[in-house]
């Protein structure tokens, strides 16, 4: 049976779609990373083995995960990693690299004047598009490119960066691939001395309880049969309920959390003015919804709170806030735009605490964990800092 050739091999896929994965017999992941050997070496060095930390509020168990079989370093052997991606080992190629890594302008189409990018195109393989549509341009099989990343229409998204990038390489893709959307929910937060000492793993990695696969059911050729997955023909309501509730919950207690000292994110949903506003933002949220998801919100909300308050899930609130620019754009933006004239305060809060904190993170010279972080210092320094912060972002 092939196998599935996963891009990004950070925790979340391994909380996600890995776990998947190992419930699904016959099915091997080889894992390609970008740029650091670390997590390669640290799998390595147990036979790609490790344990998965599941934590809710009412204790921790540990399921063992096996399925990855191989890791590439793209940074040490790309050429290596471009046969790989072009051989037709693997029917399915997944993704989970950040929203940054896609090089996307503000329209969801491939930034063309990337420094990075430019370089792809002079056929140094360094971006995961560039180096994705060079692989894909010499296949010769079917294949299914499924992106898992926190991006509206992701799929399309991808599909339209790869397309883009082939015609400024002058390359051809065959006919045979297809780029599903798809929904993925379960909260990871980074891997901790604590956590490791607990599963007695260097590797482990921690996460909840709650998970949600919901695909667009398009594949081009053979497909895991994922156990729990939801095979849909639009994902697009999925999506927008996750990333406006979810996330855009998420990032206003990252922001306004760390602003009153918080830590954590049970520490911040515990906090009665910020779980009163996290609130009120999913009624805002909610109501840009499709009618069927929209019955269904206030469930959902009750279901988030409860998530957001698991006492043993120690999610850091600064590791939800990095790439704001990113994200901001997806998860606030969009929904204020669609409630139009609508009062939207709980929306308008997040969008504040974010303005407030960079200004605040600039102010004491922390480093900005953003990919726009020098044009968000300038915005910082200018004679109308909040206005200059939101054009950054197109608010």
């Amino acid at each position: 049976m092939p196998g599935i050739l996963h891009l990004g091999v950070g925790n979340f896929f391994r909380a996600h779609a890995a776990a998947y994965t190992q419930d699904t017999p016959g099915w091997q992941i080889t894992g390609v990373s970008f740029r650091s050997a670390t997590i390669r070496d640290g799998l390595a060095a147990q036979d790609y083995d490790y344990s998965l930390v599941i934590k809710d509020a009412g204790g921790m168990s540990i399921k063992p995960i096996t399925c990855i079989s191989d890791m590439l370093v793209a940074s040490e052997n790309p050429a290596a990693v471009i046969d790989v991606i072009a051989s037709d080992q693997f029917a399915v190629i997944t993704l989970t690299v950040t929203e940054k890594a896609y090089h996307l302008t503000a329209d969801g189409r491939l930034d063309l004047t990337s420094e990075d990018v430019q370089a792809d195109l002079q056929d140094k393989a360094t971006t995961v598009v560039g180096t994705l549509t060079r692989s894909l341009a010499q296949r010769r099989s079917p294949v299914t490119v499924l992106c898992c990343d926190n991006l509206p229409d992701n799929g399309s998204k991808l599909e339209r960066a790869v397309r883009d990038f082939a015609i400024a390489a002058q390359l051809s893709l065959p006919d045979a691939i297809t780029f599903p959307s798809c929904m993925v929910d379960r909260i990871t937060p980074a891997t901790t001395d604590a956590i490791r000492v607990e599963a007695d793993d260097p590797m482990a990695v921690p996460t909840e309880a709650f998970t949600e696969w919901v695909i667009e059911d398009r594949f081009a050729a053979t497909r895991p049969d994922w156990p729990g997955v939801q095979w849909v023909d639009n994902v697009a309501p999925h999506e927008m309920r996750k990333l406006r509730m979810l996330n855009g919950a998420h990032s206003f207690l990252a922001y306004a959390g760390v602003l009153r000292g918080h830590t954590y994110v049970h520490e911040a949903i515990a906090d009665a003015e910020l779980r009163r506003t996290t609130q009120a933002l999913m009624r805002e949220a909610a109501e840009t919804l499709p009618g069927s998801l929209r019955q269904q919100a206030g469930a959902y909300a009750k279901a988030l709170i409860k998530r957001f308050e698991n006492p043993n899930l120690h999610h850091r609130l600064r590791q939800i806030a990095m790439d704001g620019s990113q994200k901001l754009p997806i998860r606030v933006l969009s929904t204020l735009a669609d409630r139009g004239v609508s009062p939207s305060p709980a929306l308008q809060a997040a969008l504040d605490a974010w303005v407030a904190f960079v200004q605040a993170e600039v102010a004491t010279n922390r480093s900005l964990d953003d990919p726009r972080a020098d044009d968000l210092v300038v915005a910082c320094q200018s004679s109308k800092p909040d206005a200059a912060l939101r054009a950054v972002i197109g608010a």
